[in-house]
């Protein structure tokens, strides 16, 4: 890598490392303004995951559902809400995760820089030292040659000794032969140093391929990282933008919500006078068929002791019927048994971080919920008389309204909400198990299902205890 490459590098990293900061810096005021949206779901604080998603997903849906008399979309909005604070925990730390992934690969792509540039250096050095040592060997190879050369000139020892110490004198014999001794010596010394040359040249250009190669190899590897940290990037700048999505999208839900919330309140109050009306109704209407029955066992006691009396026997004093279990209505499933229920009968809390359109806290769900798709049949749980088919202005939509009289001094009506057509009329008597409609969406409703409701004695009860 020449320096110019790795200066690049460089800066590419840093420029990286500018924009990882700044991204770093956006995720924490997104942090920041997530922590003004109120407490979150306590779904949230589930230890699976998936159980975490299925709770805030049933808490949604049980938001969606308290307002089900009301608004369709306000609904929607409302549990909508609930999913995005539950899920945005969740989000916030999938994008911490990812840009410490991203932390990660930098700190990656920046060792393998180092290392590369490293072994850049270590293949200057080598190659420096080769071309040190081809000087060498070219200059103790043209020494050699000298040599030889006056050698051959001379017979075998050359006459210029001049040549190995810089001097022309000459000398005795005895001088002479000893200057030609060294020269032999020097001679051998010159080939040994040619041969550990050689060596040296030989190990280093082993050294050199090996060190091409090493970097061969670190630059395929910081290529690699240098991908893996793009892709974490990437990663983490979509989970920032599903964090900021999911902030933009609470706020406004939250603003939509408050600036609906009075009107949604006044609508709640007219629904909770129509249905309130409808109670007074039944209750009214149970408490007549009550007295009717109780009436009509008075006159029959009295009758029976009329007769009694004409036979002279003893009569006792007439004494009221005791009430006896509603399970004598023998109440069957107004749908096959594969309906799933997705809500109960009972007070529904309103979960914390929402809005209390109700003002008490929660609200009370008088019935239970099956999730029918539209179409599905809906059959008469018990036998009785229809005194309401066809739309309501109670939120209920298309409803049937089912009185089934007095069995052991109970009264009983049951109703059907929401369904996309009746096949019953006022008045109608239907048998236990006859088609009275079919489910729907009508009315103030989210989606398609049946609300059911059992008013025994003129009050709403759980239809899971008579079914």
């Amino acid at each position: 890598m020449t320096p110019t490459a790795r200066r690049s590098l460089r800066q590419s990293l840093r420029l990286r490392l500018v924009g990882r900061r700044s991204r770093m810096i956006s995720a924490t005021l997104a942090l920041v303004l997530a922590g003004t949206m109120g407490a979150s779901s306590p779904a949230a604080f589930a230890d699976d995951l998936e159980d975490q998603q299925a709770a805030l997903r049933e808490e949604a849906a049980r938001v969606q559902h308290s307002l089900e008399f009301v608004d369709g979309r306000i609904a929607q909005a409302a549990a909508d809400l609930v999913l995005y604070q539950g899920q945005l925990p969740g989000a916030q730390q999938a994008l911490l995760d990812a840009q410490g992934r991203v932390a990660g690969a930098v700190q990656e792509v920046e060792a393998l820089a180092a290392r590369v540039d490293l072994a850049q250096q270590n293949k200057a050095k080598i190659t420096q030292q080769l071309e040190s040592d081809k000087q060498k060997i070219a200059d103790t190879r043209k020494l050699i040659g000298q040599i030889a050369t006056q050698a051959y000139k001379s017979g075998g020892v050359p006459s210029n000794l001049s040549l190995f110490f810089g001097s022309n004198q000459g000398g005795s014999l005895t001088d002479t032969i000893d200057l030609a001794d060294q020269a032999l010596r020097s001679q051998n010394s010159a080939m040994d140093k040619l041969t550990q040359q050689n060596a040296t040249n030989v190990n280093a250009q082993a050294r050199l391929a090996a060190v091409e190669a090493e970097i061969t190899d670190l630059k395929a590897k910081a290529d690699a990282a240098l991908a893996r940290e793009k892709a974490a990037r990437d990663e983490a700048e979509a989970k920032k933008a599903a964090v900021d999505k999911l902030i933009a999208d609470t706020t406004r839900l939250d603003a939509e919500l408050q600036a609906a919330k009075p009107g949604i309140q006044n609508q709640l109050a007219q629904v909770k006078a129509q249905q309130d009306a409808v109670a007074a109704e039944i209750a009214e209407r149970d408490r007549k068929l009550r007295e009717a029955w109780e009436a009509e066992q008075r006159r029959i006691a009295e009758a029976a002791a009329a007769a009694a009396r004409a036979r002279g026997q003893a009569v006792q004093p007439y004494v009221p019927p005791a009430q006896g279990s509603p399970s004598a209505f023998g109440l069957r499933h107004p749908f096959p048994g594969n309906i799933p229920i997705t809500s109960g009968f009972g007070w529904r809390a309103t979960p914390p971080g929402t809005i209390d359109f109700y003002g008490q806290g929660g609200y009370m769900h008088t019935g239970i919920d099956f999730g029918a798709a539209c179409g599905t049949p809906v059959y008469a749980a018990a036998a009785g008389t229809v005194f309401s088919a066809g739309w309501a202005n109670d939120g209920g939509g298309n409803n049937v309204k089912i009185s089934h009289g007095v069995v052991q001094g109970n009264s009983l009506t049951t109703i059907y909400y929401h369904n996309t057509s009746v096949t019953v009329s006022v008045g109608q008597h239907v048998a236990q198990g006859q088609l009275i409609a079919y489910s729907g969406t009508t009315g103030n409703s989210t989606g398609c299902h049946s609300h059911f409701e059992t008013w025994l004695n003129g009050r709403a009860v759980d239809p899971m205890n008579l079914l």
